[in-house]
């Protein structure tokens, strides 16, 4: 890869994390606590939907997911890096799926938020923040709280989105990147 691809690529990244980390502070600023709750619908979550379009928007939202637990909502620091990782895990495998297509939909990649967060946080909140021994039941219910927040946004942001960067043809920013 050329320099000025790796600089387009860094860039990008940049930019998609303080886009997330601003929506989310947007949100939290508007909608006190809506982001931060076990069934939470953090509009900036829509935005995983470029990982179909770029591989930059993995370390991008990564980053800013990062910061925007760090800075924006205090969150422990189980959180920081339990979330950050979930936003990986989630990106990296929607953009490995991104060709995975139901009538041109990306229905298995839109997936991928919703169960890397509902695992990975539903264990966390099971393991720090429910009292007692560790409870399947009570994992399943707090996995899937998390899951149903993000189905909420990606099935109606993120598919929104989806088709508004295949629409406007803005993806050729976004590509070969």
């Amino acid at each position: 890869m050329n320099m000025s691809k790796k600089i387009h690529r860094l860039v990008l990244s940049g930019v998609i994390a303080a886009l997330y980390v601003g929506l989310t502070f947007v949100q939290e600023m508007i909608f006190p606590t809506s982001a931060t709750m076990a069934v939470q619908f953090r509009i900036s979550e829509a935005l995983t939907v470029l990982s179909l379009f770029t591989p930059a928007a993995i370390p991008g939202l990564t980053v800013g997911c990062f910061i925007a637990n760090f800075s924006v909502m205090g969150a422990l620091p189980t959180d920081i890096i339990l979330g950050s990782l979930a936003s990986f895990f989630a990106c990296l495998f929607m953009y490995k799926l991104r060709n995975v297509t139901v009538k041109g939909f990306p229905f298995l990649s839109l997936l991928m938020p919703a169960v890397f967060n509902g695992v990975i946080i539903g264990a966390e909140i099971e393991i720090f923040f429910i009292e007692g021994p560790f409870n399947f039941l009570s994992f399943l219910t707090q996995a899937g709280l998390v899951a149903l927040g993000e189905l909420g946004v990606l099935y109606t942001l993120g598919a929104a989105l989806v088709k508004s960067i295949k629409g406007v043809k803005i993806g050729r920013y976004l590509y070969g990147v």
